[in-house]
C-alpha cells in the first residue's frame, strides 16, 4: 500500500527519546487528525453510523415477530423450561441455567405462570393464551445489542467507521442470526455475553500501560464477569473462556521478558490480578446462578429421575419418594433396564440346541427382557447369609445374593457360554435350586451408594456382578429370533463399567409403596449446595456426550461454513409456509474466503520478511496480527472443538463461530480497501509504575477511498438481495408454491418443505 498523505505513514520513534516529539505531543496530534475531517473516525461520524445499523437491526428482527403463533422447533424445549421455573418443579437440562432464568424472569414480568407445556412444534399460543411475543421480545433485544456489540469491538479495536458499519451490516442481514435469535431460544444470549466478553476485553488490553487504575480493574474484572455469564449459558462457553486464556497467556508471557524491565514481585500482581478476574471471579458467579437455580427448583418434577436418591429427597412432593420402598430378603420384585425400557422376565422355554451361526447352547431356560411386566417378571430375593426366618433384613451394598424366578422356582445363573446374540458375551439362563450354587451369586452393586447403601425401589439403581465369571446383567435393544418370541436379549456383559448395566426394582409384590409412605413423616432433606452443583454437572456432561440419537437434520461441522444443509425449524400445510433455518450464502461464503484472504497474507507476509522484504507497514501489520488474528482464534476455538464432539451436531451450532467469522471479515477489508489505521487505538498514558517502559507509538489515521466505499456498497448489496431473497425461509412469511420452493432450494443438501 501507498500513501497519498504523509500523516498516514510518518512514524512516532521513542517519545522518550529527545530527539523526537513527546507523548503528550503524539496524542494531541492524533486528536487533532479525528476532528480534522473525512479522513479521520470521528466519535460523531461513529455514533451516527452504529444508531443507524441498530436500526436496520431492531426492524430485521422484530419484524413480524408475532408469525408464527406457534411453538417453534426448540421452543418445545426452552419454553418448557421457562414454566417449570415459574411453577418452581424441578426439570433437567444439559445447559446451565443464566439464559433460562432470564426467560423464566421475562415470563414472570409478562405475568405468565408457566401453565402451558409447549409440547409439540406447530401448538398454538394464542388458544393457550401464551404471552409469547413478550417472550420472544427478549433474545430478539438481546440480538439488537449484539449489533451494537459488534460495532463496538470494531470500533474499540481502531478500524474506521466505514468498516465498523460494513462488519454489523452483515450481521444485521444474516437470516441465521434472525432466524434463531428472535425465538426462546438460548443463542442470543450466549452470543450476547460471547460479543460482551471480547469487547470488555478489548477495552482492558486498550489500558494495558495504565496498569491497576480503577478502569484498568473494571474492565478486567467486566471480562471475567461476562465470560462466567456466556459459560452460564452453555457449556461452548467454554470456548470463548479458552480464547482468553490464550490471550492473557500471551500477555503475562510478555510481561516475563526481562526487557520489559518489570520485577518478578511486579509481574506476579499482574499475575494475581488476572487469577482472581479470570478464575477466581468467574468461578463465583457460575456457581451463583447454580445456587439461585437450586433455590427455585424446591418442588418435585420430571428431572427427579436425573439425580441420585439424595438429591430427590431435597426436593418437595417428591413422588418417587412416595413410590419407594427398602427392599429386604425374601421380597419378590420387578427388574426395570431404563436404557431400553423392558423388564427382567424368564419363562419355561428353553434356548435351542444350535443357534443360527451354528454355535451350541446349553439348552437352559431362557431368561429375556420384555416391554410390559407380567407374572413372570417377579424374582425373589434370597440371601447367602444366614438370617432368621423371622427377621425382616435389608438388602445393602456389596451383598451377594441370588434371584429366585417366582414363576418356575429357577435361580438366576450366568455362565462361560456364548449368548444367543453376541459371542463375546455370556448367555443368561435359570437352574434348579441347590445346583451349581457359585453361578448362580450375584453381587448388589448401588449407583450413589455413598449417599446410602439400602437397595430401595425407584431411588437406588443396581448393577449385578456376577461373582464367578465377573459380568454384569446387562440388555440391548436386539430381539430374539422366534424361538425366543421375539422377546429382547439378556446377556453377561464383560464391559462391567458401562452405564447401561443397571436396572432399577419398580414394584415389591403385595406392597403399596404409596399407602405405607402415607402413614411415614417423609422430611426434606438437605445436602450442601456443593455436592448438590457437582452431581448436576457430572450429570450435565454425561447426559450431552450421550445424545447421540441420530437425527433427520443433523450435520457435520465441515459442511457448516459453506451451508451444505439447514434445519427446518416449522411448517404449516395449509398456508405453505416454513422456517428453514440457514445462513446468508453470500455472507458466510464470503466471510470463510476471508479467512482464506488472511492465512494467505500471513504467510506471504513470513515469507517476504525472511528474504529481508518488509510487504506491509508496522502499524498495518501488527494490527492485523494482533486483532485480526484475535478475531481468527475467536473463530477457530468456535469451531474446531466440535469435529471431536460424538454427539448430534446441528448448523445452529456454528453460530458463535459465523459470527466471529464477520469480525474477521471486516479486519480482512480493513486491510485490502482502506488505507492504514487509526493508530495508536491504547491509552499510551502510563502511570507511575509504567514510565519506565519504552513505547513506540506510529501516529496513522484510516483514509477510506471511494473504491473502500464502492467495495463496501457492493459487500452488502449482495447481503442485503441474499436476505430477502431467503427472507420467505427465515419469517415463515409468505408461503410459497412448488416452483417457488425449488427457486429457493439454492443446494440440492437443502430439505425444504412442500418441495414437490
Amino acid at each position: 500500500m501507498t500513501s497519498s498523505d504523509p500523516k498516514l505513514r510518518r512514524r512516532r520513534a521513542d517519545p522518550l527519546d529527545a530527539n523526537h516529539s513527546s507523548l503528550p505531543e503524539t496524542i494531541e496530534e492524533k486528536k487533532k487528525v479525528w476532528h480534522a475531517g473525512p479522513s479521520g473516525s470521528s466519535p460523531i461520524s461513529h455514533r451516527a453510523a452504529l444508531l443507524i445499523v441498530t436500526v436496520f437491526g431492531f426492524l430485521t428482527t422484530f419484524y413480524k415477530i408475532w408469525h408464527p403463533a406457534e411453538v417453534v422447533f426448540d421452543e418445545v424445549h426452552f419454553g418448557k423450561f421457562a414454566g417449570f421455573y415459574l411453577k418452581r418443579t424441578y426439570f433437567f437440562d444439559v445447559h446451565p441455567p443464566l439464559a433460562k432464568l432470564m426467560l423464566a424472569a421475562q415470563g414472570y414480568l409478562l405475568g405468565y405462570d408457566g401453565h402451558f407445556d409447549f409440547g409439540n412444534i406447530g401448538d398454538s399460543y394464542i388458544e393457550n393464551n401464551v404471552p409469547y411475543i413478550g417472550l420472544r421480545a427478549l433474545p430478539a433485544t438481546l440480538n439488537v445489542l449484539c449489533i451494537v456489540l459488534i460495532y463496538s469491538i470494531m470500533r474499540q479495536s481502531g478500524y474506521a467507521v466505514l468498516t465498523c458499519a460494513l462488519t454489523a451490516g452483515m450481521y444485521v442481514l444474516d437470516n441465521s442470526a434472525v432466524a434463531q435469535n428472535r425465538l426462546i431460544m438460548l443463542d442470543s444470549m450466549l452470543l450476547f455475553y460471547m460479543l460482551a466478553t471480547v469487547y470488555c476485553y478489548i477495552r482492558f488490553r486498550k489500558l494495558r500501560y495504565q496498569e491497576f487504575t480503577p478502569g484498568w480493574w473494571f474492565w478486567l474484572v467486566a471480562t471475567g464477569v461476562t465470560m462466567a455469564m456466556t459459560l452460564s449459558v452453555k457449556l461452548v462457553g467454554l470456548f470463548v473462556v479458552a480464547t482468553i486464556g490464550i490471550c492473557v497467556l500471551v500477555d503475562l508471557w510478555e510481561l516475563l521478558d526481562i526487557k520489559r524491565g518489570l520485577t518478578m514481585r511486579h509481574f506476579m500482581k499482574h499475575f494475581n490480578a488476572r487469577a482472581i478476574a479470570l478464575i477466581v471471579v468467574p468461578i463465583f458467579v457460575y456457581l451463583f446462578w447454580f445456587y439461585i437455580h437450586f433455590a427455585i427448583l424446591d418442588q418435585s418434577g420430571p428431572g427427579d429421575t436425573f439425580m441420585s436418591a439424595s438429591f430427590q429427597e431435597t426436593l418437595k412432593n417428591s413422588a418417587i419418594k412416595m413410590k419407594s420402598l427398602e427392599i429386604h430378603y425374601g421380597d419378590e420384585i420387578i427388574l426395570h433396564h431404563p436404557g431400553t425400557d423392558v423388564y427382567l422376565h424368564s419363562h419355561d422355554i428353553k434356548y435351542p440346541l444350535r443357534y443360527d451361526d451354528g454355535r451350541i447352547s446349553s439348552q437352559g431356560q431362557q431368561v429375556t427382557g420384555v416391554k410390559e411386566a407380567d407374572d413372570n417378571c417377579y424374582w425373589r430375593v434370597l440371601p447367602t447369609k444366614d438370617i432368621a426366618e423371622d427377621e425382616r433384613v435389608k438388602v445393602r451394598h456389596n451383598d451377594v445374593i441370588q434371584l429366585e424366578h417366582v414363576g418356575t422356582g429357577t435361580i438366576l445363573l450366568t455362565h462361560d457360554v456364548a449368548s444367543p446374540l453376541m459371542a463375546t458375551n455370556e448367555e443368561i439362563t435359570t437352574v434348579e435350586p441347590g445346583k451349581r450354587y457359585n453361578e448362580t451369586l450375584f453381587q448388589v452393586v448401588l449407583d450413589d451408594h455413598h449417599n446410602g447403601n439400602i437397595w430401595s425401589t425407584h431411588m437406588k439403581s443396581v448393577k449385578l456382578m456376577h461373582m464367578d465369571t465377573k459380568v454384569a446383567v446387562w440388555t440391548h435393544k436386539k430381539n430374539l429370533p422366534e424361538w425366543g418370541l421375539g422377546q429382547q436379549d439378556v446377556n453377561g456383559n464383560k464391559n462391567t463399567q458401562d452405564r447401561s448395566n443397571y436396572w432399577v426394582a419398580t414394584e415389591i409384590k403385595g406392597l403399596n409403596a404409596t399407602e405405607i409412605n402415607m402413614e411415614k413423616k417423609k422430611d426434606i432433606k438437605k445436602i450442601p449446595f456443593l455436592l448438590k452443583f457437582l452431581e448436576l454437572q457430572g450429570r450435565m456432561l454425561r447426559h450431552n456426550s450421550g445424545l447421540t440419537k441420530p437425527h433427520p437434520y443433523q450435520s457435520t461441522p465441515i459442511t457448516w461454513p459453506f451451508l451444505i444443509r439447514g434445519i427446518s425449524y416449522w411448517s404449516e400445510n395449509d398456508t405453505r409456509q416454513q422456517i428453514y433455518m440457514t445462513g446468508n450464502v453470500f455472507g458466510w461464503w464470503l466471510a470463510i474466503g476471508g479467512v482464506a484472504v488472511y492465512c494467505g497474507v500471513m504467510l506471504a507476509d513470513t515469507l517476504a520478511r525472511r528474504r529481508g522484504i518488509e510487504p506491509i507497514d508496522e502499524p498495518l501489520r501488527h494490527r492485523f496480527i494482533s486483532s485480526a488474528g484475535l478475531f481468527l482464534i475467536l473463530w477457530l476455538a468456535h469451531y474446531l472443538p466440535f469435529f471431536a464432539m460424538g454427539r448430534s451436531l446441528f448448523l445452529h451450532h456454528y453460530l458463535p463461530a459465523a459470527t466471529c467469522n464477520y469480525l474477521l471479515l471486516g479486519a480482512v477489508f480493513q486491510f485490502m480497501f482502506i488505507d492504514g489505521v487509526d493508530s495508536p487505538v491504547s491509552a499510551l498514558e502510563g502511570t507511575t509504575s509504567t514510565k519506565h517502559r519504552r513505547f513506540n507509538p506510529f501516529m496513522m489515521v484510516a483514509s477510506p477511498s471511494r473504491l473502500s466505499y464502492l467495495a463496501a456498497f457492493i459487500i452488502l448489496l449482495g447481503q442485503a438481495g441474499m436476505f430477502w431473497f431467503l427472507s420467505p425461509l427465515t419469517y415463515g412469511t409468505p408461503g410459497l408454491t412448488v416452483p417457488q420452493v425449488l427457486q429457493h432450494k439454492l443446494l440440492s443438501t437443502w430439505d425444504l418443505q412442500f418441495a414437490k
